[in-house]
């Protein structure tokens, strides 16, 4: 058999209780549904932050963010660095074995036309660079308080292209589906990798009406937020169409995630009160997109590859997480790993018999915050709620086993636990900047 098609679909800001699949009650996601249960679902799958361009940078080179020099938000403004040309991304490790690389969506990790997506492996890129814009004009107005002014934010190839009244998610789905198909119209025979990153349902809320209309019983809201991710569904639909009338569906790696957990931002529709509907669910989780409490970093994970898995039906509990992906796309598709270090593992061990735990232990860091999760273990350190909120324990151990929404702190039951998890964390981060010359 070939060497598989490699597809990446990464969305922005979604909650781990945003997908039909993982327990939405109000959001219809049939198309990403019907992948988890003829693929495998994944429960315990991870972020390695809990914002977006620190969590892409470990999704393409498999490595924790400390790694990668890309540990908090990049600015938007023209001309900011980002992930450094020295860090090898799936696309720059696919592309010496005949793979045909291209990405579509956000980047998020660079402005410089020396760190765009083309300069990291990408024979196609279209997209925009910073870490949103507004869906109709792809311009990118935020961070005006910081003096950056707006800017028209879409590229093709490095040069500057025009859609305006496009729906930024259905132009994603667009040049997604004709980079699958130009292996039939244009003679293309190889093996192919896509990124698709998808910017829904970040910020700004914009949705047409006819995905608007699919939730007459919903608050405003809510059928904003639940109209983006129809969207999105909608696009993942149409991939796996394209994959079908082409003749590659069985035999291409699908992978489904997000950077992040649902955001409090008050662009997020409302002020971010308690009491009112932040825009996105974290499930039972506790926390949002900032904090390294589960609700900010725990994401819905989805593998298919018929190829392998045929009917499909697997539910792993295993903890993961994104640097996971590039060591096992590379043994799927028969590729020994690069000399350099991955901080990532396969998990293709897990889609037969599940067996011993994936990771010993999984950490983050994060703006202050430090984590650790070893087995039913989690231990925060100076842990926030979002970008604003702290939380009221500096020190804060959960047992996920009995309390997934990490709402009881242990630390005065277990001080040898929670000592020697605190330990491990701090010398994991101090070795690593040690290691990285920070």
């Amino acid at each position: 058999m070939s060497k598989p098609n490699i597809i990446v679909i990464y969305c922005d800001d979604l909650g781990y209780g945003d997908l039909g699949s993982y327990g939405s009650e109000h959001i219809r996601t049939p198309h990403l549904d019907r992948l988890a249960e003829e693929g495998a679902r994944f429960t315990n799958w991870y972020s390695n932050s809990p914002v977006c361009s620190p969590s892409r940078a470990s999704l393409l080179t498999g490595r924790y963010p400390v790694r990668t020099g890309v540990e908090s938000i990049l600015s938007g403004k023209r001309g900011t660095a980002g992930l450094s040309l020295d860090e090898k991304t799936i696309a720059s490790l696919l592309k010496p074995h005949g793979y045909r690389t291209g990405l579509f969506g956000k980047w998020h990790l660079g402005v410089t036309p020396e760190q765009n997506p083309n300069a990291h492996g990408f024979d196609e890129s279209f997209g925009f660079l910073a870490g949103c814009v507004d869906y109709y004009s792809h311009i990118f107005y935020w961070e005006q308080q910081r003096g950056v002014n707006p800017v028209h934010d879409l590229w093709h190839n490095g040069k500057e292209v025009w859609s305006n009244g496009g729906y930024m998610t259905e132009l994603i789905t667009e040049k997604t589906v004709a980079f699958i198909e130009a292996d039939g119209n244009e003679g293309h025979d190889e093996p192919f990798f896509a990124y698709v990153a998808y910017n829904a349902p970040h910020y700004p809320m914009h949705a047409p009406q006819k995905y608007v209309d699919r939730y007459p019983d919903l608050p405003p809201d809510k059928r904003i937020m639940a109209a983006m991710i129809s969207a999105v569904d909608d696009g993942v639909g149409e991939i796996v169409d394209a994959l079908r009338r082409t003749g590659q569906y069985d035999n291409t790696i699908i992978f489904f995630s997000s950077d992040n957990g649902p955001s409090t931002e008050s662009r997020n529709y409302l002020d971010g009160t308690e009491d009112l509907y932040y825009g996105g669910s974290a499930g039972i989780f506790r926390g949002h997109k900032g904090s390294l409490f589960d609700g900010g970093i725990r994401e819905p994970a989805i593998l298919s590859y018929p190829a392998l898995l045929g009917r499909g039906g697997i539910v792993r509990h295993e903890p993961c997480a994104m640097m996971d992906v590039v060591p096992t796309v590379l043994e799927l598709a028969g590729i020994e790993p690069p000399v350099h270090h991955l901080d990532g593992k396969s998990i293709v061990p897990l889609l037969g018999q599940p067996g011993e735990q994936h990771h010993e232990r999984l950490f983050w860091s994060y703006e202050g915050q430090l984590a650790v999760r070893e087995g039913k273990w989690k231990l925060v350190l100076n842990g926030k709620l979002d970008f604003g909120r702290q939380a009221p324990d500096a020190v804060h151990l959960s047992d996920l086993e009995h309390d997934p929404g990490e709402r009881n702190n242990l630390r005065e039951q277990y001080p040898d636990k929670a000592r020697e998890l605190e330990e491990a964390v701090t010398r994991w981060y101090d070795e690593l900047r040690r290691q990285e010359g920070i």
